[in-house]
């Protein structure tokens, strides 16, 4: 088809390398509460503090300038608390980067879409590829000061990554804000403070292989007991040898405990973090670390025993179980989501919605999953979508990057495989050439459910069109296999068999007007023929 691009080859995502458990810290006294509260506090200065003075080093930063800072943080503090400082200073610097250069391109792409729609004629209609002119002289007026303004920022943008500069704030650019707008939050400006202050706090160690139980700084034995070693200036609150302050509170990993107890007890390496929910009132401790490199196994392999295709949509899953031959099996399934409410209900109606998933899939015993690599980086600006306000906000309320790291660590843990195709007209395609022909009375197809088989399809390597029309007349290796799907109700053959004739392939025509026999009555179906053909001899005589 003209004008289409063509789709990009799926490919097996790499499974997880990192894995996080957590646990509540119980039954902590005041006077742990008041230690864990100090110390998060004295180090949550120091890390502000580098962080500043990362944020001034800019393109300048080199070895010597983190050396130099990590000295300094070492005599307020301890080596390994500095090392843990400087390497989350550095991760933040190049997180803001990165969504510097994301803004950048978000820009850009608002910039250029504005142009477009500004050069064509007012009233002008669009296509489905490219938005078309404004509708009225005040719409393109007003667009073309937002294009003013945008280029503006754009060259700010440009100017501050050009200079190595980002603007972080520790606790989060949110919880500002909301320092501004307490009414409608329902807070008081003591627990805004409460929260502002515990966002910024630092109670973090990276692990250490070879050391006892994996951590020197925040220390937990198997039989969960946690202690945590004191920076310098915190040595007097210490009820341990060695600096160190032992809580009251014990913890136990109900999720991958076993895994983390044969870590601790190799003394390989494990991160901590503790945390404070002001809204519960409630300590936790999570515990991080990486796992071995595993290799990602072969695209034929995952498609060895079928696979499930996986239509994602705003508030389902439409998937649709596939052979290995790339047939849809069975009847579509769909598992629905609510994504409205808090971040912490989002993300627990997801999770509900893949573990279902995946239990079907391993109950199929297929050996993959396929999805679509969505990126909406580019559909969510204003300029795109005009109007469509309601569009905007369903894009973006689409969680794709929280999706595919959800439904790959979670697939990994059944020994499934998570296969990404490219998404360019697979509901257009699953619509037109499966929706029809596989619905029936009692199975009602939608787009999605077609989607799905079209997503499966492509993750097979097979063309998404059912079926496809003849070869030419005039030679049938010519053109190879079928290329067009066949109307429903066409039979599943290329066309109509030719009848039956009592001369071979392109012999003579017996004797007579008729080419074949009258059938014989019922009662006389065993006869013999009257008529037989006679082959000539291959042999002349002169």
């Amino acid at each position: 088809m003209d004008g289409l691009r063509e789709p990009a080859a799926p490919f097996v995502l790499p499974g997880p390398c990192g894995v996080a458990v957590r646990d509540r810290l119980k039954h902590l006294t005041p006077e742990d509460e008041r230690v864990l509260r100090a110390v998060g506090a004295h180090q949550g200065a120091l890390a502000s503090g580098d962080l500043k003075a990362r944020c001034a080093d800019g393109l300048e930063h080199n070895a010597d300038t983190w050396a130099a800072r990590k000295r300094e943080l070492t005599g307020v503090s301890s080596s390994r608390i500095a090392g843990a400082i400087t390497k989350a200073t550095h991760d933040q610097w190049a997180l803001a980067r990165r969504c510097q250069a994301a803004h950048i391109r978000k820009l850009a792409a608002g910039i250029n879409t504005l142009r477009h729609r500004l050069s064509l004629p007012i009233g002008e209609k669009g296509t489905k590829r490219a938005a078309g002119g404004y509708r009225s002289k005040n719409e393109w007026f007003r667009k073309s000061r937002r294009l003013a303004a945008l280029e503006d920022r754009h060259a700010a943008a440009v100017a501050d990554w050009r200079a190595g500069r980002v603007r972080v704030v520790r606790g989060g650019k949110r919880l500002l804000n909301t320092r501004h707008h307490l009414t409608q939050a329902r807070l008081t400006e003591e627990q805004w403070r409460e929260r502002w202050e515990t966002g910024r706090w630092f109670l973090a160690a990276d692990g250490e292989s070879g050391k006892r139980f994996g951590n020197e700084t925040i220390r937990v034995t198997p039989d969960g007991e946690v202690s945590i070693k004191l920076p310098a200036p915190l040595a007097h609150l210490a009820n341990a040898k060695r600096g160190r302050y032992t809580l009251t509170g014990r913890i136990a990993f109900a999720h991958r405990g076993a895994e983390w107890a044969d870590r601790i007890e190799a003394n390989r390496a494990v991160a901590y973090r503790i945390h404070l929910d002001v809204e519960r009132g409630r300590w936790y401790l999570t515990a991080s670390w990486k796992r071995p490199a595993v290799k990602t196994i072969p695209l034929e392999t995952a498609r060895a025993r079928g696979m499930i295709g996986v239509d994602t949509n705003a508030d389902h899953f439409a998937a649709y179980q596939l052979d290995d031959h790339g047939n849809p099996v069975g009847e579509p399934r769909r598992f629905p989501y609510d994504l409205s409410g808090s971040a912490g209900h989002r993300d627990a109606q997801l999770r509900h919605a893949l573990t279902r998933l995946i239990n079907w899939a391993t109950r199929v015993g297929v050996a993959a999953i396929g999805i679509e690599d969505l990126d909406f980086t580019n559909e969510k600006t204003r300029e795109k979508h005009g109007r469509r306000k309601r569009l905007r906000q369903l894009i973006s309320g689409m969680p794709t990057g929280q999706l595919k790291a959800r439904l790959v660590s979670m697939a990994a843990e059944q020994g499934l495989a998570i296969v990404a195709v490219d998404p360019a007209y697979t509901s257009r395609w699953g619509a037109q050439h499966w929706q029809k022909p596989l619905a029936t009375p009692r199975r009602k197809m939608s787009r999605h459910d077609a989607a799905g088989i079209a997503i499966g399809r492509r993750a097979f390597g097979h063309p998404i069109r059912r079926r496809t029309a003849p070869p030419p007349h005039d030679r049938s290796d010519r053109a190879g296999h079928r290329t067009a799907q066949a109307e429903p109700g066409t039979r599943e053959r290329e066309g109509t068999r030719p009848p039956t004739t009592d001369r071979p392939p392109g012999g003579p025509a017996p004797s007579g007007k008729r080419k074949r026999e009258p059938s014989a009555s019922n009662t006389v179906r065993d006869a013999p023929r009257t008529q037989q053909w006679v082959q000539d001899s291959l042999t002349h005589t002169g």
